[in-house]
């Protein structure tokens, strides 16, 4: 677009920024859109497509090198011959997922998400995926290994590349190697080889698309875990793709009841709202929205765009778009529909994001949100029939992993222990 590398997600957003803020027209937006997907494939992008088939690899599902191949690329077709040949010798091996998934292999993951700048959407799924397979992990073991695993992939939202030139750089098994003694090469993976020796002949050829740990993009925190009287049982955020200066932040609560008032009054003129306001949108988790949907990059006021800004402190129990950017809280838990303290919040109250003590609060007492609990009154259920309510009945929060509590291999139905998943065959 007028002579700029496109990024598909990233760009949208930016350029949807400059259309509320009336600083292109809307034939630019059109131009826009008509170059921003090039080719077939995801997102160009390092968003949650590219995050999780990065780490579905490190897991170890995929032949070394699958995940960052372009979907045009001659070589995606051959990755598929191969990976079709090599799931019918799996088959003969009896080589199974369980037989691979271990809590290392899940830690080699979550520091490659993190070392990728990766989408924040890997927390929920990777959650979700160990306790399926019975594997212990949760937002602090992210959290731990966040604060020491540097961010050395140069890719869009929080970098500079695409996916593409992170491929032609040497892809994933170089980004594996330059992360060193971080990533545990004696991991099983499908081909039956370790995870070491799939990398072993990995080179980088371009460190600045995939930089040496010596010069990373950022030191640490991909992204951060926080918890705080707004969000007890944890919330995220992801440093690498905010603006800085937002880090520790204090503002006025300005707070949106469900997504529809959102849209109603997000570009209202007579929006009470400032650059250092802090937008709270409630009723967008798992069971609210229904689906925990990605409206988490809530949109700036229109007047504000107007006024040049770009980056504001925003939360809510929403995901985000891996393509997306800025200071986002997501995912804060328990959610707003089943009474979590940001169902609490009201507008003017102080509201303090604090990223590197890993804290989001309201400057509330105890004794205020305990008088508003009680005359808080739980939303009507959005369904009454049908799917809709099993979903409510059994979809989990968002720090265990958003999945059917049904799923887990220690749930037996009328809880007389642990059960069976599988049917056996015959």
């Amino acid at each position: 677009y007028k002579g700029s590398v496109l990024g598909s997600g990233s760009d949208t957003w930016k350029y949807w920024a400059e259309l509320r803020a009336g600083n292109i027209t809307e034939e630019d937006w059109q131009e826009v859109e008509d170059g921003i997907a090039r080719s077939a494939g995801t997102c160009m992008t390092m968003g949650t497509a590219s995050t999780m088939t990065s780490a579905a690899e490190v897991l170890g599902f995929t032949l070394p090198g699958a995940s960052s191949i372009p979907a045009v690329d001659s070589r995606h077709a051959m990755m598929a011959t191969h990976t079709g040949k090599r799931i019918v010798e799996m088959v003969w091996e009896d080589l199974k997922p369980l037989d691979i998934l271990t809590p290392a292999s899940f830690d080699n993951a979550v520091t490659a998400v993190l070392g990728l700048g990766g989408s924040t959407n890997a927390i929920v799924h990777l959650i979700a995926m160990a306790r399926r397979a019975g594997v212990p992990l949760d937002l602090a073991r992210f959290d731990e290994l966040a604060r020491s695993t540097p961010v050395i992939a140069n890719l869009r939202p929080g970098g500079k590349y695409l996916m593409e030139d992170f491929y032609y750089a040497g892809g994933l098994r170089a980004f594996l190697r330059e992360m060193g003694p971080l990533i545990d090469g004696s991991q099983r993976t499908c081909n039956g080889l370790t995870l070491g020796e799939n990398i072993a002949d990995a080179t980088t050829h371009n460190t600045d698309v995939i930089r040496p740990r010596s010069e990373a993009l950022l030191e640490s925190g991909g992204l951060a875990v926080l918890h705080g009287n707004l969000a007890p049982s944890g919330a995220v955020i992801k440093p690498a793709a905010m603006e800085q200066h937002l880090r520790k932040h204090t503002g006025p609560a300005v707070v949106f009841r469900n997504y529809d008032d959102l849209a109603a009054r997000i570009d209202s003129p007579e929006l009470a709202v400032t650059k250092d306001s802090v937008i709270v949108l409630q009723s967008a988790g798992p069971q609210g929205a229904p689906g925990m949907p990605e409206w988490g990059q809530l949109p700036i006021p229109q007047k504000l765009l107007k006024e040049g800004v770009r980056d504001m402190v925003r939360i809510s129990d929403a995901r985000m778009s891996g393509t997306s950017y800025g200071a986002c809280v997501l995912h804060v838990t328990p959610e707003s529909h089943v009474g979590g303290p940001l169902a609490l919040v009201r507008d003017g109250d102080l509201v303090t994001l604090d990223v590197d003590a890993r804290r989001i609060d309201m400057d509330v007492s105890d004794e205020e949100i305990a008088k508003r609990r009680a005359d808080w009154q739980k939303p009507i259920p959005k369904f009454s029939r049908g799917y809709g309510v099993m979903f409510l009945k059994h979809v989990q929060q968002a720090d265990t992993g958003c999945d059917f509590d049904f799923l887990a291999p220690d749930y037996a139905e009328g809880g007389a222990g642990a059960g069976e998943g599988e049917p056996e065959i015959h």
